[in-house]
């Protein structure tokens, strides 16, 4: 694949999922077409965006004809087709070690707390301050475990020297922590975080700085 191929993200200026892919098109030093679609609106589940992803989730990537759904196969897409800044280390156990500590998040972490959870629990009588409780706990949960992942690693990152995919994961969650005023004070997780964000990657990918921000509501 070459750079100049057109590369389209669907995502939302808050959804952790896309906040994840924008690290990674950037790290990659990729150009993108951004389109919104705000959650809480439900634009994602319109007819024209259902046909692009049925599961009616943020983000999708177009590039080449062809249409990307969930965050971590877009990632490791990006990192097999542009070789810079790669993110997941060489040899089999190492790649593996990285990916472990991103699946706490992105499989056992950030599904339990997303929007569509959440409106299930409020369906079933839970309350704004329970329901957010119930996040509060289950990141934490997960945080705790990522740190234990990463904790005897050295470097100011994940696993080392270099960002990884486990980094690009964490910082995303992180926000969405102090959304829910969950803890994460856990081992190097904020030492971590402090250096991740002062990469230009991570700093443009923050939800504040995209173009569909809400300003008054960002935070």
């Amino acid at each position: 694949m070459t750079d100049n191929i057109p590369i389209v993200l669907h995502g939302f200026w808050r959804s952790t999922a896309s906040w994840r892919v924008r690290i990674a098109l950037g790290l990659k030093g990729l150009d993108w077409i951004d389109v919104p679609h705000h959650l809480r609106l439900g634009e994602q589940r319109a007819p024209e965006y259902l046909a692009l992803n049925p599961q009616g989730f943020v983000p999708a990537l177009e590039t080449g004809g062809e249409v990307l759904t969930q965050s971590m196969a877009i990632c490791e897409f990006l990192d097999e087709t542009h070789a810079q800044a790669p993110l997941l280390p060489k040899g089999a156990m190492a790649r593996a070690k990285v990916r472990a500590a991103a699946q706490v998040i992105a499989c056992d972490t950030h599904p339990l707390q997303n929007l569509k959870v959440l409106k299930m629990l409020k369906k079933r009588g839970l309350d704004q301050a329970a329901t957010d409780a119930w996040a509060a706990e289950v990141i934490e949960s997960g945080l705790a475990a990522f740190a234990s992942l990463v904790g005897k690693n050295d470097g100011p990152y994940c696993f080392g020297d270099n960002v990884t995919l486990a980094d690009v994961l964490l910082v995303p969650q992180l926000g969405n922590a102090r959304r829910f005023g969950a803890r994460f004070d856990f081992g190097r997780i904020a030492q971590i975080e402090a250096a991740c964000m002062k990469l230009p990657a991570f700093i443009a990918a923050a939800p504040e700085n995209q173009p569909d921000a809400e300003q008054t509501g960002a935070g």
